[in-house]
């Protein structure tokens, strides 16, 4: 099948998406990498591109590189503390990628996440937060950004903190049924969840930046003794 008539292509794939092999061309902000050919491999939920590119290296000469990515989309993280009683708000769920990849039992424990979608990672955060942790949060904190598997994986995760108290639950949380989502809400002492991160029992990269980022520079970074809640004592 010729390429212009590939799904995703020149025709709209199963999402209505058209002109998916174009993304990439039109960069130039480097002028030692040039776009030669994006290649659409593969146009499931995400996209599977192959590119083609002429890089300059730092002694001047020119090379030809290809290289796979995988566009998920970006999407937005956000840890909900309670500063008053000393806890976090976290998931768990079962994730097949990191079971199959020698996870035990493959139910990850997680700050709530997700895709943008449509949205803007603000609106997407309290989203995720309504429908995972079933609170809707206050205030946002936004503490910083980060591409979280550049090697191959496009996405860029906007990560938030935000203050939270048992009158902010609207629901009991779960995620949405209907895409398969079945989530269990933990709210955790935060010694513990920093403990979980020593023995291995949280081991998700973005839940592992943010409750290091609470301890260094957040809501529980070191204070003057008579500043830390009764449960840090």
């Amino acid at each position: 099948m010729s390429e212009k008539l590939l799904p995703g292509t020149a025709t709209p794939d199963h999402r209505g998406r058209t002109g998916l092999d174009q993304a990439g061309r039109e960069l130039s902000r480097n002028p030692d990498v040039v776009v030669r050919d994006v290649e659409l491999t593969s146009c499931g939920w995400h996209v599977l591109r192959r590119t083609t590119f002429d890089y300059r290296r730092r002694d001047g000469r020119w090379e030809s590189q290809t290289r796979e990515t995988y566009d998920r989309g970006n999407g937005a993280v956000v840890l909900p503390y309670d500063s008053e009683r000393g806890c976090v708000l976290l998931t768990r769920q079962f994730r097949y990628p990191v079971y199959v990849n020698d996870h035990p039992d493959g139910m990850l424990v997680e700050a709530a996440a997700g895709l943008l979608d449509a949205d803007d990672p603000l609106t997407a955060v309290r989203r995720e937060s309504a429908e995972e942790l079933g609170v809707e949060l206050g205030p946002l904190t936004p503490v910083f950004d980060a591409y979280m598997s550049p090697g191959s994986v496009t996405e860029r995760l906007h990560f938030y903190a935000a203050p939270y108290t048992p009158a902010d639950r609207i629901s009991d949380g779960g995620g949405v049924e209907e895409e398969g989502e079945d989530i269990e809400v933990l709210e955790l002492p935060f010694p513990t969840a920093l403990a979980m991160i020593r023995d291995g029992r949280i081991a998700d990269g973005k839940t592992i930046m943010l409750l290091q980022w609470a301890a260094l520079d957040g809501p529980f970074a070191v204070r003057p003794h008579s500043e830390r809640p009764p449960c840090l004592e």
